[in-house]
C-alpha cells in the first residue's frame, strides 16, 4: 500500500511541474509556453493571453531577439525540448516570413527575410555564406561550394584586383582573400606579387603634403600662419587607421541599439493575433 502511494505521490509531482505556469505569478508578466517555443504567455488586464512569435522566431525571453522578445532559433537552445507550433510560411527567397537564407546559385551571397520581404547580402574579402552558423565565414569551414570563378586559373595564386596598385586578391584553396601590399610596395600585374616601384602599370606612391595648419588672428580677424600673440603651432593629430570593408553584420534599427535587425528590416508595428 505504501509503494502504491508513493508512485501515485510521483506521478502527481510530475503532472504539476508540467503545468503551464501563470504570467500574471512571474515578475516578468511573460513567460514562454512550456510545449512551444515559438509561442509565449503575457499577463493582460490580469489574465495570461497566448501569443505567437512572428513566422520563423522563437520565444527568447522579455526585452530579448529581434522582436518582441522573439529571437532567430539558431541562436541558442532555445527549442530544447519542445517543439514549434507552426508551419513554415514561405515566400521568395524566404523558406520562413523571418530569417537568413542561403542564395540559390551563390555562395558568397545569401537572403535577410523580414516580414516574408527578401534583402540580397553579400560576403565580401572572400568570405562565403555558412548556412550552418548564418554568417560570412572563411572558405576553409564551408562545404559543399564550388571555387571561385577568380581562382580558376591558380587555386593559389594572386590576382590583380581592377586596376589597384596596392590591393590585390590572394587564393586560398580556390577562395579568393583581398590583400594589401606592404607600405611604399605596388602589386605587379606580371610577376603577380608586390615589388618595389615603379612598375609598368603603377608609379612609386607620393605621400600627400600636409596641408597649412591655420589659426584666428585676433588682430587682424583672419586665419593666418601660426604662431601669433595669442595662439601657438596647432599639433597634428594621429592618423585615422584605414580598415579594408565594412564587416558583414546587420545594422541596428535607428533609435533601438539594442535591437539587431538585418539590413532591409522593418520592426513589427503591433503584437501579433493572439490566441485566445
Amino acid at each position: 500500500m505504501m509503494c502504491s502511494v508513493f508512485v501515485f505521490a510521483i506521478v502527481l509531482l510530475g503532472f504539476v511541474n508540467c503545468q503551464q505556469e501563470d504570467a500574471c505569478k512571474t515578475k516578468s508578466r511573460v513567460i514562454g509556453d512550456i510545449t512551444y517555443c515559438d509561442r509565449y504567455w503575457e499577463c493582460v488586464n490580469g489574465q495570461p493571453e497566448l501569443y505567437d512569435c512572428p513566422n520563423g522566431l522563437v520565444y527568447a525571453g522579455k526585452n530579448r531577439g529581434v522582436t518582441e522578445g522573439c529571437d532567430y532559433p539558431w541562436r541558442s537552445n532555445y527549442c530544447e525540448g519542445k517543439q514549434q507550433a507552426n508551419p513554415p510560411i514561405g515566400t521568395d527567397h524566404c523558406d520562413w516570413l523571418y530569417g537568413i537564407f542561403g542564395h540559390e546559385t551563390s555562395c558568397t551571397r545569401y537572403w535577410t527575410c523580414w516580414n516574408g520581404t527578401a534583402t540580397e547580402q553579400l560576403c565580401i574579402g572572400g568570405l562565403l555564406y555558412n548556412e550552418r552558423t548564418h554568417s560570412c565565414d572563411w572558405p576553409e569551414n564551408v562545404d559543399g561550394c564550388q571555387k571561385h570563378p577568380l581562382c580558376n586559373d591558380d587555386a593559389n595564386g594572386n590576382v590583380p584586383l581592377g586596376k589597384s596598385c596596392n590591393r590585390y586578391w590572394q587564393c586560398q584553396g580556390g577562395y579568393p582573400r583581398l590583400q594589401r601590399c606592404p607600405a611604399m610596395l605596388v602589386f605587379d600585374r606580371r610577376s603577380l606579387r608586390c615589388v618595389v616601384p615603379p612598375t609598368e602599370d603603377c608609379d612609386v606612391p607620393t605621400t600627400p603634403a600636409a596641408p597649412a595648419m591655420l589659426v584666428f588672428d585676433r588682430r587682424s580677424l583672419r586665419c593666418v600662419v601660426p604662431p601669433t600673440e595669442d595662439c601657438d603651432v596647432p599639433t597634428t593629430p594621429a592618423a585615422p587607421i584605414e580598415e579594408d570593408g565594412e564587416q558583414n553584420i546587420p545594422q541596428g534599427v535607428p533609435g533601438k541599439p539594442d535591437i539587431n535587425l538585418p539590413p532591409g528590416a522593418i520592426p513589427v508595428p503591433s503584437k501579433n493575433r493572439n490566441r485566445n
